[in-house]
């Protein structure tokens, strides 16, 4: 008998029980986008508590693209006619993200006295697989980026919740969406959203398996093809897995070097909200865009779970995910830079702890943020 083999199988199911129940919990209390929000609170508690709540790829990739097609569904033709805004939008954001860099930066050196390595990593918001891979080459400390980039996301989920339930009236969800299509409509679905799922990952989109999806489905719905979405049956699992992923992140850190680095991740929380909003703000005055559009595609994190929850709040996914890949890219393909910059200024160095294993690696997880 593989025990080991047994016990890590448990240590799943565990998992997925978890997170299954914290949304039951939300759900019950009539709390907003309860079945992400349920799991991401209970998982993340999971996690601090010393579990093993690592998750199975192959459930990631099918909740991705589960997801990603219900993302899709709410793409209009109406929504399409506002693409011509969308590169005065990325110039807008991306002025935002670059005061958010400066201003934690600054933060995290002057006011904590981070080392600048470590502040300048943990200062970029999102793409926390690259940021990682780019700062192992450096002497910049793993355990406080992952730290403060983990922590900043459940923030981030945690304060936009609710105040989307306020801007928008409540979660819209499938219901104005109808799932009572006929076979053909949901064959033509998943049959043209695999094929366009599985290009997105083998190009390397970010998101690549989410986004494809989005796409395929963007294109069916904009076009009128089809008018369907996914049933819950399928897209609630889905929010569970995307709620039990986001809390695993906080797996195998220390719960006392965490409780040490909460000021560090508050105050970073903070200042890139702050500037995101300020960000948002100059958008929505410069183009008339909806608030809570804006406030989605600006704030600073989490590919695919911003892009649900714009699904859920009804607010144009495919505008909040375009922002989001944006952001993501620039970051992605400056942080190789940045890494080089901070070698030439400090010479050869030896590969930093990873803060799960104690070994020079980085685990480049399923993180988009």
């Amino acid at each position: 008998m593989n025990v080991p083999g047994d016990r890590h199988l448990l240590q799943r199911a565990l998992s997925l029980v978890i997170a299954a129940a914290g949304g039951a919990v939300a759900a019950s209390l009539g709390l907003p986008v309860a079945w992400l929000l349920g799991p991401v609170v209970a998982v993340s508690l999971a996690s601090i508590a010393g579990l093993d709540t690592s998750l199975p790829s192959g459930l990631r990739t099918l909740a991705f693209f589960v997801l990603g097609i219900q993302a899709g569904s709410g793409v209009t033709p109406a929504v399409m006619e506002q693409i011509a805004l969308w590169p005065i939008s990325f110039a807008i954001q991306m002025l935002g993200v670059l005061a958010v860099v400066v201003a934690t930066h600054a933060f995290l050196t002057r006011v904590l006295g981070w080392d600048r390595e470590t502040a300048l990593f943990s200062a970029l918001p999102g793409a926390l697989s690259f940021v990682l891979a780019a700062a192992s080459e450096t002497r910049a400390d793993l355990t406080r980026i992952a730290v403060v980039q983990s922590v900043r996301l459940l923030f981030l989920i945690g304060a936009l919740v609710p105040v989307l339930a306020w801007l928008e009236g409540g979660v819209v969800g499938d219901a104005a969406r109808g799932t009572d299509g006929t076979v053909a409509e949901y064959a033509l679905l998943f049959a043209v959203c695999g094929v366009t799922a599985g290009i997105g990952h083998l190009v390397r989109l970010p998101g690549g398996m989410m986004l494809g999806a989005l796409i395929g489905s963007a294109i069916l719905h904009g076009g009128e093809w089809v008018s369907v979405a996914i049933p819950p049956a399928l897209s609630v699992p889905g929010l569970v897995l995307l709620g039990a992923l986001i809390g695993s992140r906080l797996q195998g850190i220390d719960r006392g070097g965490m409780v040490r680095l909460l000021p560090a991740a508050i105050g970073s929380f903070a200042i890139g909200l702050a500037i995101s909003a300020i960000a948002a703000l100059a958008a929505v005055l410069a183009l008339g865009i909806s608030v809570g559009k804006v406030a989605l595609a600006y704030a600073p994190g989490a590919l695919e779970a911003l892009t649900v929850l714009a699904y859920q709040f009804d607010v144009d996914p495919a505008y909040v995910a375009a922002h989001h890949v944006v952001r993501f890219v620039c970051i992605a393909m400056i942080v190789p830079l940045l890494a080089r910059r901070v070698i030439r200024r400090g010479g050869a160095v030896s590969a930093p702890k990873n803060k799960v294993t104690g070994d020079s690696s980085v685990d480049g997880s399923e993180d988009r943020g």
